[in-house]
């Protein structure tokens, strides 16, 4: 077995993988000393008794093991990257242009801002949603979270993820999930790298049942893909950080941790092309609600109740008959936070940007904005293909809560609520007349 495939692929599998040929024991005859004098490390993403399809583990053999480092001291921490969210939480529908890009050298850590946070990080429930901006490379700082999983969502610029389980390279379009605990590294393959982060706290996310749309649909096991082996063997003065309970913490490191050289199991990090959707629709009636896009879902112990889904809105035919066809005009117990990748959403044609983002909390409002609005209502319903556009949605049954930076930065859009103001009122009691003619 050796490392002559870039990726391995297939969603929740048990993968082994090993870089350098030998490195990898053999179950039966597990040695005493680890081959090649490496060390045997596991790593558990769930408790040791958990039932076997929830049980996430992977044994690393490395060249030395996490233990080799200094202690961790409180990190300088960034302001744009704090849960200082602001209360009481307005129940206001908002709106967010895109972060601009830096002047200085930033790194993907450095250029991270919080927007929202729900839940409680202490007992794993719940999740934060972070913008990035990055024009640098990281060099000599590692990274790993303990409080979550990273699920990374690029808008602007390719970035590969260098990571303890090997190399993952992705871009706009596609996704990575990094889950807790597993280091990694972040180097940009263009200028400038822009996207959204999903932190989650609860279960690790996992495919969403299909229910009675049967076998086929929706996000296909065989199309993610994990890395195969990659180790560095770098030595120097580097730094260790990591995120534990909402702060960060750096330790000294005189070695890359990155020198996974074998692994197995199936607590792995991952990526996902979302062109590889395959969209479900109606081709009868009615707009079907957003759950049937989710791609990916951390879920509660109430069944069907989500800690957080991710849901997109691709490039999709609509033909349904004798219905509106945009999003319906809608309140929900859930709260929504959408983004945009590239192109037009077709429910918010101006002011709804690739980088920028809106947040709808329980119970707030939504829907089509009123030109919208209008030239849906009196559209023909031929049968239409969506092209060029790439939405997503973090959804969630808690509310989330706005940081001071997310209501004060000059990106938030004051005027959001504007966007509905020219809906007519086009009701008529014709009850008399109808009397009349009757």
């Amino acid at each position: 077995m050796t490392n002559h495939l870039r990726y391995q692929s297939g969603f929740g599998n048990y993968f082994e993988t090993e870089a350098v040929v030998g490195t990898l024991p053999i179950a039966r005859n597990n040695p005493q000393k680890a081959p090649f004098s490496l060390y045997a490390e596991q790593l558990n993403g769930s408790a040791f008794t958990e039932p076997r399809a929830a049980n996430h583990k992977a044994w690393l053999y490395r060249i030395q093991p996490s233990v080799s480092q200094g202690n961790f001291l409180p990190y300088d921490q960034a302001p744009t990257w704090a849960y200082d969210v602001v209360n009481p939480v307005p129940p206001n529908q908002m709106r967010w242009d895109p972060l601009p890009f830096p002047k200085s050298k930033t790194t993907f850590l450095q250029g991270l801002h919080t927007v929202a946070v729900n839940g409680s990080i202490a007992f794993r429930a719940g999740s934060a949603i972070h913008l990035y901006v990055a024009n640098t490379s990281m060099d000599t700082d590692y990274f790993y979270n303990a409080d979550g999983d990273f699920l990374v969502v690029p808008q602007l610029g390719r970035i590969l993820f260098k990571t303890e389980f090997g190399n993952l390279e992705v871009g706009p379009g596609e996704i990575v999930v990094i889950p807790r605990g597993i280091k990694f590294q972040t180097h940009l393959l263009e200028k400038e790298a822009r996207g959204y982060i999903c932190e989650n706290f609860g279960a690790n996310f996992v495919l969403p049942e299909r229910g009675p749309i049967g076998a086929n649909a929706l996000a296909n096991d065989r199309d993610f893909l994990v890395p195969v082996a990659a180790y560095e063997e770098r030595r120097g003065d580097f730094q260790l950080v990591t995120k534990f309970q909402g702060r960060l913490w750096s330790a000294e490191l005189d070695h890359s941790p990155l020198d996974v050289v074998a692994w197995h199991g199936n607590y792995v990090p991952y990526k996902y092309d979302l062109k590889s959707f395959c969209t479900i629709n109606t081709v009868s009636y009615d707009h079907p609600d957003p759950s049937i896009f989710t791609v990916l879902t951390s879920q509660t112990v109430k069944p069907g109740v989500a800690n957080v889904d991710f849901v997109i809105f691709p490039e999709r035919w609509m033909v349904a008959e004798n219905t509106f066809r945009p999003p319906y005009y809608h309140r929900n117990i859930m709260s929504e936070y959408m983004g945009l990748i590239h192109g037009v959403y077709d429910a918010k044609e101006k002011g709804f940007v690739p980088g920028g983002g809106s947040l709808h909390n329980c119970m707030s409002a939504h829907g089509p904005e009123a030109d919208v609005f209008e030239k849906a209502s009196s559209a023909d319903l031929k049968p239409m293909r969506y092209q060029d556009t790439l939405a997503f949605m973090f959804e969630s049954s808690l509310v989330y809560q706005p940081t001071r930076f997310a209501l004060e930065s000059e990106i938030l859009q004051k005027d959001y609520m504007d966007c509905w103001k020219g809906l007519k009122r086009n009701f008529k009691n014709r009850f008399f007349e109808l009397k009349e003619s009757l």
